[in-house]
């Protein structure tokens, strides 16, 4: 036998059933088992003073390296000659792994799509994303050097009043996503799903040996129920109108207009591929959503708007970014912009997507079809052709030029945006 190595734990196959082992061939008894769900640990095996064999984890494969584990093994090989029987030590009963290596091993393995999600399918990138912002920003600083075998429930607790009480408020977020941590207890709520899911996986696929979170509760973030109501539609038809015509990021008024006229998530309008776009037809084809692929009928003024953007060669996004190859992510500043011209507060971009469904509501049609028209209920592609309901297509047509009508009004009662917010 050869000296065990990282290549060769990571070649080592999986068994249907039972646990296989590969032993190293420098230190005697130390080795690797791998079990049928994947798992691979570290082990030793030896006598003890009274003759007896045992067989102790080190630790797992993927967390602890293969030299760390040798190293240790060593110690316990120590123990032993000294008289002393790890397996009957206290901290052999113990799982050592910390909160940050376990998180640190649940990245690694979603990003390799060893983790499934929701409907049994690896974890999403944007998913991830989130994820790992929680992670970073919240789960590290407070918990991160703690055993996991020691977390106990008033622990996960206690992160989640800290993080409402603002300890990581001041901690800046990763590259990418902007602003700094502000807490609150949406957010630390979010921060205790995370952590249960990380380790609900872990529990699940043998890395710990409990789920030490269960029965800890989350805070329930609280609701956005803003929507718009018609005036202030209309102050905002005249705040698009003023900031065309007074030099307002065009991209950023077509994706403000775009999702208000259609309910799209935020990352569905702005991150739109032109070639999804079928305006005559009527619909969108997202070949992936919060609520995975999905057909999402689309009413012609908002269709119209939307084949009406200006192509940039080479871009595949609707509404591109003004520099590089990506899609356009300032459409949260344009609105800020437009609603302080017109007086219009507690706006976000998610405003719009709940202002299309409270028309709707508002125009008779049911929860179930508004449930359909904002993506809650898939719409699939079948028999190699497209089939949206017609109902559905008349709700979502009604819909969008009743909000296209208040915005033309609004755009014509006034001049300036400063007379409408009077």
């Amino acid at each position: 036998m050869s000296r065990l190595t990282k290549r060769a734990v990571e070649a080592l196959a999986v068994p249907a059933k039972g646990q296989e082992f590969l032993w190293d061939g420098e230190l005697r008894g130390f080795g690797v088992r791998v079990i049928p769900s994947g798992l691979k640990t570290f082990v030793l095996q030896y006598r003890n003073t009274l003759g007896k064999s045992r067989r102790i984890k080190i630790g797992r494969f993927g967390i602890m390296t293969v030299e760390a584990a040798r190293e240790l093994a060593k110690v316990k090989l120590g123990r032993v000659a000294e008289g002393i029987d790890p397996a009957e030590e206290p901290e052999a009963t113990q799982d050592d792994i910390t909160v940050e290596a376990l998180c640190d091993w649940y990245l690694t393995e979603a990003e390799a799509g060893r983790i499934l999600g929701r409907r049994n399918r690896p974890i999403k990138a944007s998913t991830l994303a989130m994820d790992r912002s929680r992670i970073n920003t919240h789960i590290k600083p407070l918990l991160g050097k703690r055993l996991v075998s020691n977390l106990r429930i008033v622990d996960i607790e206690g992160m989640q009043s800290d993080i409402v009480d603002g300890k990581t408020a001041a901690a800046k977020r990763r590259p990418g996503r902007g602003g700094v941590a502000r807490g609150g207890p949406g957010v630390a709520g979010r921060a205790v799903g995370t952590l249960q899911s990380i380790l609900s996986h872990a529990a699940r696929l043998d890395v710990i040996e409990k789920h030490p979170s269960q029965g800890a509760r989350r805070l329930a973030g609280k609701k956005r129920q803003r929507r718009l109501g018609t005036a202030e539609i209309k102050r905002l038809g005249a705040a698009l109108q003023y900031g065309e015509r007074n030099g307002e990021h065009s991209t950023g008024l077509a994706v403000v207009r775009l999702l208000l006229l259609t309910g799209f998530r935020i990352s569905e309008g702005q991150q739109m591929h032109r070639d999804w776009l079928h305006a005559e037809e009527g619909y969108v084809a997202f070949p992936d959503t919060k609520g995975d692929a999905q057909i999402r009928a689309i009413g012609p003024v908002a269709a119209r708007h939307a084949a009406s953007q200006p192509k940039k060669v080479g871009g595949p996004y609707l509404f591109p970014a003004d520099v590089g190859d990506g899609a356009f992510t300032a459409g949260k500043a344009c609105l800020e912009r437009l609603c302080a011209m017109v007086g219009i507060t507690d706006v976000t971009l998610h405003t719009l997507r709940h202002t299309f469904g409270s028309v709707a509501g508002d125009l008779g049609f049911s929860e179930l079809t508004i449930a359909a028209m904002l993506g809650h209920a898939p719409q699939s592609v079948t028999q190699g052709y497209v089939h949206i309901d017609e109902a559905l297509k008349l709700a979502i047509t009604r819909t969008s030029d009743t909000i296209a009508q208040l915005l033309n009004e609004g755009a014509r009662e006034a001049c300036k945006p400063a007379a409408v917010a009077a």
